[in-house]
């Protein structure tokens, strides 16, 4: 592998450095480096982050390939600027055994964009009956450590603690779906004045909370560790800043789509906002920003969820919910985070690589960027300004609710273990 030196850039948002890549590995960084024989990348004006990390990506294969794939879904990484992705498990079939979160780690690997960790089912078939071969998946070649049935919420109290103490063994954790199943049924929407005045099933925020409720109680009860997929609602921040605050081992991340969109944008009837969880109340977009600037919410997660056309191209209360978010999620974080002051480029590596790396335990990613480390970095443009087109994204579907949409800041080169996986915007 080529020497390359990326020239003048600003680490962490902070002064202009030089980063001389050497192979897989960063060799220096300091000022008026010499370029060598090195290949030099000017950064002037660049921010350089490490790689970002995804703690919640849907690639869909196996089973769902007109929807996404490893593949494709690795490339829409890539180009959102992130070096590793955790892959959820509700595929066909289910990720609940050994041999086939084996095939997606394997796939991944093959696909040479971005690091794929698959995440185990905690129950059979995510059937939510019977715990999954959680033991045989963290032993096998995958090295599982984050477990859910996400899509659906392990409901059963005694299933969820059993799960708990099981990944004690490995310091692995639980991700919880939380969406209490009895008071979501018919839900089509955020349960308000919207709902009400649309006439939609409303989806309670209560619903949310009271599953993080119990769970973070079963965590402090067994010691283990629980970490509370897509936060939406204003009381899940108080839930799980109240267990914080006892020292419990809880983490909790946030979408993009849940720091910028409100319940409004369901009065189009556009089934491109229908997600799980719903889109929430400006009060509820607000508390998210702040949790996440206190470092309540640890981190920000896409739950990219790519559907063919014919699945989004239809009447509301027939629509398959969800949202892709890779190749948008950093300049959403920008637009709501950055430019609003609540988070420096400093700020974005810890939610967006160094946390939630550290809560998959995924080695290699999430590092300093600093000599001795991985070469998995990430190049950001914070001044471009662009229109989102979906017709040119990587992913094989299209269902973004930011299309025709500006959005602030372009990643213009990510890097995985010193190989270039996207230059000037493009997949390398």
């Amino acid at each position: 592998m080529t020497k390359i030196l990326v020239r003048g850039a600003r680490v962490l948002g902070g002064a202009a450095r030089d980063v001389l890549i050497d192979g897989e590995t960063i060799a220096e960084v300091g000022a008026g480096l010499d370029a060598g024989d090195a290949t030099v990348i000017e950064a002037d004006g660049l921010v350089l982050l490490p790689g970002l990390v995804d703690l919640h990506t849907h690639l869909r294969e196996p089973g769902r390939e007109d929807s996404e794939t490893v593949l494709t879904g690795t490339k829409a990484a890539a180009i959102g600027g992130f070096t590793a992705v955790h892959a959820m498990a509700n595929t066909f079939p289910v990720a609940d055994t050994a041999g086939v979160v084996e095939q997606v780690w394997r796939l991944g690997r093959e696909s040479g964009y971005c690091d794929v960790q698959p995440v185990g089912a905690v129950t059979v078939g995510l059937a939510g009956k019977q715990l999954a071969e959680l033991g045989a998946m963290h032993d096998s070649a995958a090295g599982v450590r984050v477990f859910s049935d996400d899509g659906k919420c392990v409901d059963d109290a005694v299933i969820m603690r059993r799960a708990l103490e099981y990944v004690k063994a490995f310091d692995g954790v639980v991700a919880q779906h939380a969406q209490e199943p009895r008071l979501t049924e018919g839900a089509q929407m955020n349960e308000g004045v919207v709902s009400a005045e649309l006439g939609l099933g409303g989806w309670p925020a209560v619903a949310e909370e009271s599953i993080i409720a119990r769970d973070v109680l079963l965590a402090a009860h067994v010691g283990s560790r629980v970490h509370i997929c897509h936060l939406s609602t204003a009381g899940s921040v108080e839930l799980v800043r109240w267990a914080k605050s006892k020292g419990w081992n809880v983490t909790a991340e946030v979408t993009p789509h849940h720091l910028l969109l409100t319940d409004e944008l369901v009065r189009s009837y556009n089934p491109v906002y229908k997600v799980n969880p719903p889109l929430r109340t400006e009060a509820d977009v607000l508390a998210l920003r702040e949790a996440l600037a206190d470092g309540t919410i640890d981190c920000v997660a896409t739950d990219h969820a790519p559907h063919p056309h014919e699945d989004k191209d239809c009447e509301w209360a027939a629509a398959a919910m969800g949202m892709v978010g890779l190749e948008t999620a950093l300049s959403v974080v920008q637009q709501t985070m950055v430019d609003t002051g609540l988070l420096d480029w400093a700020g974005v590596a810890d939610r967006m690589s160094f946390r939630p790396a550290r809560i998959g335990r995924l080695e290699g990613h999430g590092r300093p960027v600093s000599a001795g480390e991985p070469a998995n970095l990430t190049l950001v443009d914070p001044a471009y300004r662009g229109v989102v087109d979906p017709a040119g994204f990587a992913s094989r579907s299209r269902n973004t609710p930011y299309e025709g949409r500006e959005l602030p800041g372009r990643v213009t080169h990510t890097f995985l273990r010193g190989r270039a996986t996207v230059v000037d915007g493009n997949l390398a």
